[in-house]
């Protein structure tokens, strides 16, 4: 199937995350932040990334912007989960930045595999260049 990032700063909860994709068929890497996660990516790209919002070291709208720039055909879903204002505001920017799908935690494990399949089933996203 697909060669997937996951990136999130939960341990717990990636690990949940990568064993239902991986329970799919699919490829998981996992970062512990958005550095990472970009290091990751520039070293292999992946068919797509799942990022968290917020995290240390590289926060995942600084992390998607990077990608945009650097990758613009990339396909990215963000998901936060922070307080609920916070959180829409989070996922409402990361779409403005450029993520395909948008994620509020918790969400139920059918709408994270909905979400991948039709991604995945897309053409990366068109960013108009400069």
């Amino acid at each position: 199937m697909a060669d997937i990032l996951l990136i999130d700063d939960d341990d717990l909860f990636r690990d949940v995350l990568a064993n239902a994709l991986e329970r799919q068929g699919h490829h998981v890497r996992q970062a512990e932040n958005g550095d990472a996660g970009l290091k990751m990516f520039r070293a292999q790209p992946a068919d797509l990334v799942i990022t968290d919002i917020v995290m240390p070291e590289k926060e995942g709208l600084d992390m998607i912007r990077d990608l945009r720039r650097d990758y613009p055909t990339a396909r990215i879903i963000a998901m936060s989960g922070g307080l609920a204002q916070d959180a829409k505001l989070y996922l409402h920017m990361a779409g403005k930045f450029g993520a395909l799908a948008v994620l509020a935690k918790p969400f139920p494990l059918t709408e994270l595999r909905e979400v991948v399949d039709r991604a995945l089933a897309e053409p990366g996203p068109e960013i108009a260049q400069p």
